[in-house]
């Protein structure tokens, strides 16, 4: 049986670690660990060296997604953001398969024909996430953005961070029955509200595991998910190791035959 693909996003091991050991230090790490893919984040980079993050996940046998907080679409402009294309570059730089970016201000008057020639100047697939606003965090200018992509026979896949619907308290549900099947990507993310009122990305319990069984069902089989929440402990390849297991064990009921 062939196990999906597991990424791990380094924002999970916290900004402060992260930035004070550098990305590349985290390569060793998923890949004992047994993950596919890395994903890295432009807002934690500091000294890294491009080329020699993409010889090292390479030489390692992981694949890269390159995540950037750039929204694709800026409020007022018909025109995709002109960062676009030098972000596209700059993950190409990192030896990334994939560009993660923000869905932004999507409106009806949104030119895609010029994002499809930017799309063309690079090989890299673009993954446009609902983050936590209001603009890029709801149901319904998903729809129309990926109804217009559908129409203009663009390369471009969702990536469904399940956790960041609860910010503009959006069912989970609801936009993986509508939106699944655009699906590339899958950040998993548990959230809780702290004393303060404040909403966090949490590991999941046994309920979080048992939505997100349910939500893969209408997407892709075998999607490439990801871990998007605290992986803190004193053993990182151990702990890595056990999250990489469970992400790979979802939706795999799937596939298994029915007893009769």
């Amino acid at each position: 049986m062939n196990k999906p693909p597991v990424s791990i996003s380094l924002s999970s091991y916290g900004a402060e670690l992260v930035r004070q050991r550098g990305q590349g230090s985290f390569v060793e790490v998923l890949a004992a660990a047994g993950a596919t893919h890395i994903e890295w984040r432009e807002e934690l980079l500091t000294l890294e060296d491009p080329e020699q993050l993409a010889n090292a996940t390479q030489s390692r046998g992981l694949e890269s997604v390159y995540s950037s907080p750039l929204e694709l679409w800026l409020a007022g402009h018909s025109t995709p953001n002109p960062e676009m294309l030098p972000t596209l570059k700059r993950a190409e730089a990192f030896g990334a398969k994939w560009l993660k970016v923000s869905l932004g201000y999507f409106t009806d008057n949104n030119d895609l024909q010029t994002l499809a020639l930017t799309l063309q100047q690079s090989p890299v697939q673009l993954l446009v996430e609902n983050d936590q606003t209001l603009h890029g965090g709801r149901i319904e200018p998903f729809q129309r953005f990926f109804a217009d992509v559908e129409q203009h026979n663009l390369p471009i896949k969702m990536t469904f961070d399940i956790g960041n619907w609860q910010w503009q308290d959006q069912s989970a549900t609801s936009a993986a029955r509508l939106l699944g099947r655009h699906v590339g990507y899958v950040h998993c993310k548990s959230v809780a509200r702290r004393a303060d009122g404040k909403l966090v990305a949490v590991p999941p319990a046994v309920s979080d595991l048992h939505l997100w069984q349910q939500l893969l069902r209408y997407m892709p089989l075998n999607v490439m998910r990801a871990a998007e929440y605290p992986l803190q402990g004193d053993d990182l390849v151990q702990l890595t190791t056990e999250h990489v297991a469970t992400l790979a064990r979802l939706g795999q009921s799937r596939l298994e035959p029915a007893h009769v």
